[in-house]
Parts: C-alpha cells; sequence; structure tokens
C-alpha cells in the first residue's frame, strides 16, 4: 500500500501586506503575474485510462512564485543566507539571486550572510558576519565556491542557533545545503515555531549527487556532469594512445550514481560504470576483471568510471569499507578508486600482461567549478523563488523544480530518503547499452 504523502506548506500567518512587486499593467485580483496559494500541480503523473481520482490540497505540490500579499513589511526585514557542507557548482549564483531579489524587488536593505555554514551561529567559533547587497554579490556568479565560505557540521546545536538568530533579530532564514543542512533547518524551524517566533526558514537544496527526492534535479548537476565529461574525454584519450591503456575515472556519487551514469552517456567512450545502486564482484568468471580481460583482448584499451559508493560490500570483505562518520554525519567510505587501481595493476602483473593505468579523481575540480550556463540559470530562479517564498511567510519549505514547475516542497517529505539509480529502471539500462559492459557482473552463488 503506497503511503500518502503530506505536501502541507506551513505559513507564518495571513498575507495581508500589499506585495511592492509590480508584475503588469493589470494589478488586479486575476493578474497574472502573481501566483495563488490554490494553484498546484501533481506530483504522480503516470494515469491510468478512466482513473481520475480526487486530490486533496495536500496530496498537491503548491506552486513557487510571487505572491500578491505577502507576510513581511519589505522595511522590518532582515534576512539571512548560510551555505553548508561541500562545494557545489552555483553556491554564489543562488546567493546572488536571493540578494538581488529581496534587494531590488522587496526593497530589504538589511540582508546578512552568515559564513562557514552553521558554525557561523555559534558564539564559540566567534565568526564575524557578512553584510550583502547588490554591490557584495553582483559578480560572485563568475566564480566557484561560496563567498560566504562552508563548512561540515553546527547544524545539531539547534538552541543555540535560534538563540543567534534571535539576537541578529532574523525574519528570514534561506539555507543552502544539502540533505544534512535541510535536516539541521527543520530543526532549527520547528525549535522557532516551539519559541513562538516569526521567523521563515526557507531551503535551497544543494546536492551535486543529484539524490534529492521528488526534484528534477538538484543544481550544479549539470555543471558537475559536464566537467567530469572532461575528465572521463582525458582518460579515453590517455588510454586508447596506450598499449593496453586503461583510464581509471573515480566521480562523485555517495548513495546515488546519477553523475557517473550521465557522464557515461553524455561521452560515449567509457566502457563500464560501476555505482553504488548496482552491485558487482571483481574476480570470477562474471566478475569485473574478467569482462576487463575481454575488453582489452578485443580493442586493446579501456575506460572505467566509478562513483565513490559503489563496491563498498567489496571494500568491506577485504577488511576496509566504511569507518566512522564525517561532521555532516555521513558514513566514511573508503577510496573505491585506489582500491581498483591496485587490484586492476595486481590482477594483470599476474597474468603477465603490460598494461597502462591511468587513475584520475577530479572531484574537487568538479565541485568547485562556476556553474554552466544552464545551471546558472537554475540557481537564478531558486534563489528568487526562495526570496518571495519567505516574503509571503512560507516556512519548513525547500524551493525545487517538480514536473518542470518550481514548487514549495516540505523539508520534512524531501528528506525522509534519498533519490537512486533504478537498477531496472530506463536509465540504467541506457547507461549499459551505451557502454556495452556486461548487464551483470556479479557471479551465481
Amino acid at each position: 500500500m503506497k503511503t500518502e504523502l503530506d505536501f502541507s506548506v506551513p505559513c507564518l500567518g495571513e498575507c495581508s501586506i500589499p506585495s511592492p512587486i509590480v508584475q503588469s499593467a493589470d494589478q488586479g485580483q486575476d493578474s497574472k503575474g502573481y501566483v495563488r496559494d490554490d494553484e498546484f500541480i501533481r506530483y504522480e503523473s503516470e494515469a491510468t485510462a478512466g482513473a481520475q481520482p480526487e486530490l486533496a490540497p495536500n496530496q498537491l505540490l503548491q506552486k513557487a512564485g510571487p505572491r500578491q500579499k505577502i507576510y513581511f513589511g519589505p522595511s522590518h526585514v532582515h534576512a539571512g543566507i548560510v551555505t553548508c557542507g561541500g562545494l557545489c557548482p552555483g553556491l554564489n549564483d543562488v546567493i546572488r539571486s536571493i540578494v538581488r531579489c529581496l534587494w531590488y524587488r522587496y526593497g530589504v536593505r538589511r540582508i546578512t550572510g552568515i559564513r562557514y555554514g552553521y558554525k557561523g551561529f555559534l558564539p564559540d567559533y566567534n565568526i564575524d558576519i557578512k553584510a550583502l547587497g547588490p554591490d557584495t554579490v553582483d559578480e560572485i556568479h563568475k566564480m566557484g565556491g561560496t563567498i560566504l565560505g562552508s563548512s561540515r557540521g553546527g547544524g545539531e546545536r539547534t538552541k543555540e542557533i535560534v538563540d543567534a538568530i534571535e539576537r541578529l533579530n532574523l525574519n528570514m532564514l534561506f539555507t543552502i545545503g544539502g540533505d544534512g543542512t535541510q535536516k539541521g533547518a527543520l530543526d532549527i524551524a520547528r525549535e522557532i515555531e516551539r519559541r513562538k517566533l516569526k521567523i521563515a526558514v526557507v531551503g535551497i537544496p544543494k546536492t551535486i549527487d543529484n539524490d534529492l527526492l521528488y526534484v528534477d534535479r538538484s543544481f550544479g548537476f549539470e555543471t558537475a556532469v559536464t566537467k567530469a565529461a572532461e575528465a572521463v574525454s582525458g582518460a579515453h584519450a590517455e588510454a586508447h594512445s596506450s598499449m593496453n591503456g586503461i583510464g581509471l575515472v573515480k566521480l562523485m556519487g555517495r548513495d546515488s550514481g546519477f553523475i557517473a551514469v550521465h557522464t557515461v552517456l553524455a561521452v560515449h567512450e567509457a566502457n563500464f560504470v560501476l555505482i553504488p545502486e548496482v552491485a558487482f564482484d571483481l574476480e570470477g568468471g562474471q566478475g569485473l576483471l574478467q569482462a576487463l580481460e575481454e575488453r582489452l583482448a578485443r580493442r586493446h584499451h579501456a575506460v572505467i568510471v566509478v562513483a565513490e559508493g559503489a563496491g563498498q560490500d567489496i571494500l568491506k570483505a577485504a577488511g576496509g569499507g566504511a569507518s566512522g562518520k564525517d561532521a555532516s554525519g555521513n558514513l566514511r567510505y573508503a577510496d573505491i578508486g585506489l582500491y581498483l587501481k591496485e587490484r586492476i595493476q595486481d590482477h594483470f602483473a599476474k597474468k603477465g600482461m603490460e598494461i597502462n593505468l591511468k587513475y584520475i579523481d577530479p572531484s574537487y575540480l568538479v565541485r568547485s567549478a562556476p556553474a554552466c550556463p544552464t545551471d546558472s540559470v537554475y540557481c537564478e530562479r531558486l534563489g528568487k523563488n526562495a526570496a518571495h517564498a519567505a516574503m509571503a511567510g512560507k516556512t519548513m519549505i525547500l524551493i525545487g523544480m517538480v514536473k518542470g514547475e518550481f514548487v514549495h516542497l516540505p523539508i520534512a517529505v524531501a528528506t525522509a530518503s534519498r533519490n537512486h539509480v533504478d537498477p531496472e529502471g530506463a536509465l540504467w539500462r541506457d547507461a549499459v547499452d551505451a557502454t556495452q559492459q556486461p548487464f551483470n557482473m556479479k557471479n551465481r552463488e
């Protein structure tokens, strides 16, 4: 039985202040420039002929966008922005978009950047805040990284963070970060609610792995695939130019292999793609090493793309595997790339077969790159919709694109679990077709 989802959007109160935004020549109640709270989209797009169930508002996703009436008076607003976790292309684009929308569209003049993630709220770190305005942010989209700095951890110190929010007299907080950041934002919003404060918490989800539930894609993902494709093309050039050349490229993807899969589909030069969702063996007649041998015998070169979370069961069996957690609460995975490099070299050395293996890990080059044009457009629109949502008093939500529409997505629903490549789905099937690798590289028990 399918669990019924609740997409209800919490709001701080009645919106009674006319918006300063001029959307069209017609400023009447029916002006098409604004979005109403009763405008929704369906998440479930699949349908059966003849079946059209009635859906309640909480089963639908509320459209994002500017409201004709807003909750906060712009002259009283003090907005805070924080970026948390690892770097991702587009962070500066989102910051820029939020600041410029608040400043130019609503007339907000107090916008504060919290530096170095949630730790920037904590008094024991003694980190200065950063005033933000158009002069500060106009050119930052051309740079990678984040002008606010980032860090992992600190989000579990909820009460201290809310104490700092009160001291700063913030009315709204924009949290730009991944799964851990948004779970922290939800705890912060609940503590704010417990204290009966009127402060909006709006998240812009940042996950380079594209593993956020429900949304079409996360920002930075297309840039990541673009930069990863360059690394794989380089690995192919190296492998193709060597006798029994092997290019081994490790890409990001802790629990979801979307970057690896999309990269091999984009490049058309990879012969194997290994992802966390699909188990494989190294040894044996069906294993990777045997398939690699056969590939080299046929074509004398090969390119392998591996996501960082792939093969962790193999590493665990070899005495490695995940060990402890990082500051964000993620398991510290063992390095599958280096392990594969050593195992491949050992395997062919024992066979007396000469190979030329080049190992490439472009992770930090990918994460720190400026956003590509399509990601930059996406970030610009995410930031603007986040600003509109906060000004209308929406809270405990993320901004995301679903079925091509920007929507308000409750944080609790979006962070309940993560999105994964379906091993039985069309995306994985297309990746296997593109690489021509065996569909199954797991030996029978």
